[in-house]
């Protein structure tokens, strides 16, 4: 090698000695792994332990590094990356791998990179990848080439090998080296600071605490009426529309705010001074005089108790009435003496009384006009309305996923004195929103499907205060029924009831929280190649809270950011499409959630045409429960273009064109509902000439067939009285629900691939 070589190449490592020897004298942790590993070479500068005290005085919880997800590195080649084996020599593989996985094995390694943010499973990963990459790379960084041929050579410890192993798992695992920023970010230890504005008023908070049909939501609204101006903020779009009627029928200009709604009634389209908005959507900057919280007890819902958090916190309000269970005054004023505000209770009693049958139904026949039956599963709906219809009489149907304008004419039917129609089957969906002049509340089940803490569903006895919430619908203040009663169909869930009517309702304990996109937006700052549902995940695990907080199931978010993850979006955009609610349970809406994500990113406009392309309109009344099905999840795909025109207004520019068909697609439904009998008859008859066909197909392929020898496991089961027929249904209902979960996704992203195919195709 020449001499102008040999000054050539020194000159280039020049910046890498300098590199180490500075941090040599910087680096305070050096000196100790320098004691502890290192003979001879000063290595580049190591980082310092990740482990910090919080202002509790008690260390953080340690992030679930099974979160991290390992960020591709690019391999790039220089016009000097041969520096590292002009200087030294070609480095030997074998002996190379040798010296790697003696590195590996040592304990003062591991502890050290524990030190630095690497638990076992972490520096495990890491080394693997570390690993690899020196012996498939044909041309390392000089200064690691060089450390390694010093090792091979008898020059060098195989400890020095750790700082450059630090800097490479930094660049495969880049949330090590700002682990400190991601806790700051994700530390929620203090929401009453997040609302500035409200925290610079005293704000006066009147809790009306009382059970169902005790008029406290009624005193609310005098007070919020009365007000120059007011907000009132409640769980359903139900209850937000009976608010803003009766305000502007008294003569209080109020508009309307709901996820997929705006109505303004000023003529110039100024704001008025009274709004009535679904709890999500209230405004925690604009400042009123009286503010109205509905359901404070849903503080505590897995999914959407941040909504009532944020408001009862964040509300810039002089006065806010909160109505709702007495198991959350404490939980109330505990939250309050966080803000330095007092809490004044208002006790309230029912109106009507309602009394706890000694005898259950047993029998359709034993229905009285006024009765209302609860099922907790729309089958069960379908069942008993076709029984009750098949026996004479006529019924009215309600459950959660009809529009709000049939369940609307549902209650209609059934409160009109003059319509035939005497009976009510629902869900738990009646428990709020309707005004229903009901006589007596029929459990068919007192089993529900539940969201448990760690966002599993699982079939669970009812709570005491749902129990309540749907009792209380009996004998309504405003009803002709002057007192309500309540029983069960089965005796065997009769005595179940009693007890837990009996029981006190659990005391509140803990509100919810939710990461906002500005967290996120801060997170992806230092974390830009992680996606979304990544981002969040390492974002609750690192999340701090307080006792009396937590954080809310983010499984719905989650499940929409890995459907569209492949679409390219900007952050903030993918973060409004994945707060969309949304029925995942829902192929056809999945489905169409999808396209939407796609047609935005490729910044052409959803119109009209387009949506009724999507959606095939004009289209067919339902024939059978499944067109009806498939009605109602059209309904809902119509909603989420209205919820995401008010989000991306340019991008979804026909919001009035959409409305006009959803109401009469809501009028084609309520026509299905009212003939719910005869699509039930004609599934009926569909599926069971399926079955016949199946079972012949089934006769042909058994005749030659011996005889089993044993019954089936499920038959002997039931058999020897270990399964009773009703918990084999309920098996089979989860199974085929944990089915349909798994396949909406998978055929969601198939029909994707397939269209984006079909327009390769095309162009």
């Amino acid at each position: 090698m020449s001499v102008n070589r040999c000054m050539h190449l020194f000159s280039l490592l020049q910046r890498h000695i300098n590199t180490r020897n500075a941090r040599t004298v910087a680096g305070g942790c050096h000196d100790v792994c320098r004691s502890v590993l290192f003979h001879k070479h000063s290595p580049v500068g190591v980082a310092g332990s990740s482990r910090h005290v919080c202002s509790d005085g008690s260390p953080p919880k340690p992030p679930d590094t099974s979160l991290f997800i390992p960020v591709p590195l690019k391999t790039e080649s220089t016009e000097h990356s041969s520096v590292g084996a002009e200087l030294s020599k070609t480095l030997d593989r074998p002996e190379l791998l040798k010296i790697v996985n003696q590195f590996y094995k040592r304990k003062e390694i591991r502890k050290l990179a524990a030190d630095n943010g690497l638990d076992a499973r972490l520096f495990h990963q890491a080394f693997i990848i570390f690993r690899k990459y020196v012996m498939e790379t044909s041309l390392l960084p000089a200064d690691l080439h060089i450390i390694l041929s010093d090792i091979c050579c008898g020059a060098g410890h195989v400890g020095d090998i750790f700082p450059y192993f630090m800097r490479h798992a930094k660049q495969v695992f880049p949330m090590l080296d700002c682990m400190d920023d991601l806790r700051k970010i994700s530390d929620l230890r203090f929401p009453p600071n997040w609302y500035p504005e409200a925290r610079a008023i005293q704000r006066k908070v009147i809790f009306h605490a009382g059970p169902t049909n005790s008029g406290k939501t009624y005193k609310a609204i005098q007070r919020y009426l009365a007000a120059k101006s007011g907000v009132y903020c409640g769980p359903l779009k139900l209850l937000a529309h009976e608010i803003f009627e009766k305000s502007n029928t008294s003569g209080v200009t109020c508009d309307l705010i709901t996820g997929e709604e705006r109505t303004l009634m000023n003529p110039e389209g100024t704001p008025a001074s009274h709004v009535s908005c679904t709890i999500e959507m209230c405004s925690v900057t604009t400042p009123y005089e009286v503010a109205v919280i509905d359901e404070i007890q849903m503080i505590r819902d897995p999914s959407r108790g941040w909504a009532w958090t944020r408001a009862l916190l964040g509300l810039c309000a002089e006065e806010i009435h909160i109505c709702g269970e007495p198991a959350a005054i404490d939980f109330v004023r505990e939250l309050m003496y966080t803000t330095g505000e007092e809490v004044e209770v208002h006790n309230y009693q029912r109106l009507n009384p309602f009394k706890v049958l000694n005898y259950p139904i047993k029998s359709l026949k034993n229905l009285n006009p006024g009765d209302c039956i609860v099922c907790f599963n729309k089958n069960d709906i379908y069942t008993l309305s076709r029984q009750i219809e098949s026996g004479g009489k006529e019924c009215a149907v309600i459950y959660g996923s009809l529009p709000p304008g049939t369940k609307l004419s549902q209650a209609r039917k059934f409160n009109d004195p003059d319509d035939p129609c005497k009976i009510l089957v629902a869900t738990d969906a009646i428990g709020m929103g309707l005004n229903l002049s009901i006589k007596r509340i029929i459990f068919n089940s007192l089993m529900k499907p539940n969201i448990n803490e760690k966002g599993e569903k699982q079939m669970e006895v009812i709570s005491t205060s749902q129990a309540l919430q749907i009792a209380g619908r009996a004998g309504r203040f405003s009803s002709t029924f002057k007192e309500g009663e309540v029983t069960t169909m089965y005796s065997e869930d009769l005595k179940v009831l009693k007890e837990i009517l009996s029981n006190t309702v659990a005391p509140i304990e803990a509100a919810g929280l939710h990461p906002t996109s500005d967290q996120i937006e801060m997170f992806a700052y230092h974390l830009p190649d992680a996606t979304l549902s990544n981002l969040i995940d390492i974002f609750v695990s690192l999340s701090q809270v307080d006792g009396v907080y937590f954080v809310c199931n983010i499984d719905d978010f989650k499940f929409l950011a890995e459907m569209i993850q492949h679409i390219p979006l900007t952050l903030r955009s993918r973060y409004v499409f994945c707060t969309a609610p949304i029925n995942k349970k829902e192929t056809f809406v999945c489905t169409s959630f999808l396209k939407f994500a796609r047609q935005f990113s490729r910044e052409e406009p959803l119109t009209f045409d387009w949506v009724c392309r999507l959606i095939g309109w004009p289209v067919a009344p339902p024939k059978n429960i499944k067109d009806l099905a498939h009605l109602e999840a059209v309904h809902d795909v119509l909603d989420l273009y209205l919820w995401l025109s008010y989000r991306f207004m340019d991008m979804f520019p026909h919001t009035n064109l959409v409305r006009e068909i959803q109401k009469e697609l809501d009028d084609i439904i309520q026509r299905g509902i009212l003939n719910i009998t005869q699509l039930i008859s004609a599934s009926d008859s569909k599926m069971n000439k399926v079955m016949q066909k199946s079972d012949s197909s089934r006769d042909q392929r058994t005749q030659n067939m011996p005889e089993p020898v044993m019954d089936s496991l499920t038959a002997q089961l039931v058999r020897d009285g270990k399964l009773s027929h009703s918990m084999l249904q309920l098996l089979h209902r989860e199974w085929a629900k944990e089915q349909q979960q798994k396949n909406i996704k998978q055929t969601a992203l198939d029909n994707e691939h397939h269209n984006i195919d079909d327009n390769r195709k095309t162009k």
